[in-house]
């Protein structure tokens, strides 16, 4: 395995996992782990698949959130990555085939809430300097302004039943 960079307390990075590498990240105390690299990005990479079955034989939750670099900013990606750090036990670790592209959806999902000024800083801290991504990660956070909130669901009528006016 890559080294592990830590970009927040409960939050770090690496970057292609072998198969032997899953009980190393449990043992190191990672209880979540989230795969950005896209299904036959290489001949040899384990599958979402393979990673899903290693991850749950060493106790962690997995979610897989691919990211080709054409879709870094796009919000099926920056969602996914949002969802899954707001929902899964931390500490989570979050890996692609480098590292680079888990921390450039990282910081997009942050901009989404939290100073751009703050995500950079963060990630330089960890040694990753993306300040090139700040019209990208400044575009991200407008976008989170000027997004409608998603309505609610609206819970459908049992057949027969009448609204009361």
């Amino acid at each position: 395995m890559q080294s592990i960079v830590h970009i927040a307390a409960d939050i770090a990075i690496t970057g292609e996992l072998a198969e032997a590498d899953f009980a190393e990240i449990a043992r190191l105390g990672f209880r979540s782990l989230v795969n950005n690299r896209v299904e036959g990005e290489d001949a040899n990479q384990l599958s979402s698949q393979a990673e899903a079955a290693l991850a749950w034989r060493g106790g962690l939750r997995y979610r897989h959130v691919p990211a080709s670099k054409l879709e870094l900013f796009t919000d099926p990606v920056v969602e996914g990555m949002a969802e899954a750090i707001a929902h899964l036990p931390r500490p989570i670790l979050l890996h692609c085939k480098s590292g680079m592209r888990s921390a450039i959806v990282w910081a997009a999902a942050e901009a989404r809430h939290r100073a751009v000024d703050e995500v950079l800083s963060a990630l330089a801290i960890a040694g990753f300097d993306l300040d090139f991504l700040r019209d990208e990660l400044d575009s991200q956070a407008d976008r989170q302004r000027w997004m409608p909130a998603q309505p609610a669901p609206v819970e459908p009528t049992p057949a027969g039943s009448e609204l009361a006016a």
